[in-house]
């Protein structure tokens, strides 16, 4: 089953059919852009990192890291989705979710002390430019390397040349990207093409700051300017990356948009079969890619236990049909003439307690005791 992922970042959704990435159809035209995309973002990644070394532009290296993100997400994406699609086993009855999840939180964590590190060197740049005394503090606290900045004030205009690039090939991409996603009527496609857009966006940021730090010198910080604010989207997407991955392993439910999928899904159902039953309630946790669900359905009293195995069959092939990144679908039947506290009740009262009806005493076949006298006193 195909599954889908949709990871924040800088406030829109980059989502990845992984599909596109891993299918071996070349000729595909949504899977030819999408391979496109990813090359573009490993070239842009090394492009931009060495022009910013070479050419000691600041807001030229923080873009560097903005496209690593990106990056550095999709092989993630690559890397870890075979994995976790793997069949359940008796050690893992859930599946392998989990590893996609634990992988995001991995790299997002590493890509946000990245965006901080960027930022703070653009931080100490400006500290050596306007605040030398500051910049002293902060070395002789051994917070800002050696006293002397190694990056010149005013970034070498030829990194202008790699940032309009950047920017007229990521405009290429948006608008090929967003024509397949129109034929295709493709959402995942189209989030990718303005994904492709908002780099742009921070090529052009780049561009201007090392522009304005050449034209006019007297603005020197300029191009630290760039880079702190390429640093704080990174940042951003970096925390959102991260704060998502923790959810996820925290078990947080599905969001309202999946339970309303699943819901037309199971009603859509049940009416193509003409088979009885209300829908209860809609609950789940997203692992990685799939989604564990649980339905609720509400059937009369004289209902057979065969009919409810035709009804969880149906309910289940449709929610799979319906909704991308169902993996399972577990359903709970009540009866129509009750209402109860719904999915709560399958959980253990606290007031319940092992205590009240514990197991028989072990003994043990060498003779001794072993405290189990003790052991009953404090019983």
């Amino acid at each position: 089953m195909a599954a889908h992922q949709s990871r924040g970042h800088m406030g829109h959704h980059h989502n990845h059919d992984t599909t596109l990435l891993t299918s071996s159809d070349k000729h595909d035209a949504a899977v030819r852009i999408t391979r496109i995309g990813l090359y573009v973002n490993l070239g842009m990644a090394i492009g931009k990192g060495v022009g910013g070394y070479v050419f000691h532009s600041q807001a030229l290296s923080a873009d560097a890291v903005h496209s690593l993100t990106d990056l550095v997400s999709d092989f993630m994406t690559l890397a870890t989705v075979a994995w976790a699609l793997k069949p359940p086993t008796d050690r893992f009855p859930f599946g392998f979710g989990k590893v996609e999840s634990l992988g995001s939180l991995g790299v997002s964590s590493l890509l946000l002390a990245g965006g901080v590190l960027m930022g703070w060197s653009s931080v100490i740049e400006l500290c050596h430019l306007y605040a030398p005394a500051a910049a002293d503090l902060l070395s002789t606290l051994g917070l800002a390397g050696h006293g002397h900045s190694h990056v010149h004030a005013i970034p070498n205009i030829q990194a202008a040349w790699l940032a309009g690039a950047s920017v007229l090939v990521k405009e290429w991409l948006y608008w090929a990207t967003l024509k397949v996603a129109r034929e295709r009527k493709s959402s995942v496609l189209e989030s990718n093409a303005v994904h492709h857009r908002v780099d742009s966006l921070t090529g052009i940021a780049a561009l201007v700051s090392i522009a304005v730090s050449n034209v006019y010198p007297t603005f020197s910080g300029m191009d630290a300017v760039g880079g702190m604010l390429i640093s704080w989207l990174v940042i951003r997407a970096g925390w959102g990356n991260t704060r998502k991955a923790l959810v996820e392993l925290a078990d947080a439910g599905i969001d309202p948009e999946v339970k309303g999928k699943v819901d037309r899904a199971v009603k859509a159902a049940l009416e193509s079969r003409a088979l009885p039953g209300e829908l209860r309630g809609v609950q789940g946790v997203k692992a990685g890619q799939s989604l564990y669900i649980d339905v609720e359905l509400a059937l009369p009293g004289a209902v057979t236990v065969a009919e409810t195995r035709e009804t969880e069959e149906v309910v289940r092939e449709g929610v799979a049909n319906r909704v991308r990144g169902a993996r399972r679908v577990r359903v709970r039947f009540v009866s129509a003439e009750e209402r109860g506290a719904g999915f709560a009740e399958e959980f253990i009262s606290p007031s319940v307690s092992a205590r009240s009806t514990p197991e028989p005493e072990e003994h043990h076949h060498d003779g001794h005791d072993h405290g189990n006298g003790e052991l009953k006193k404090r019983r």
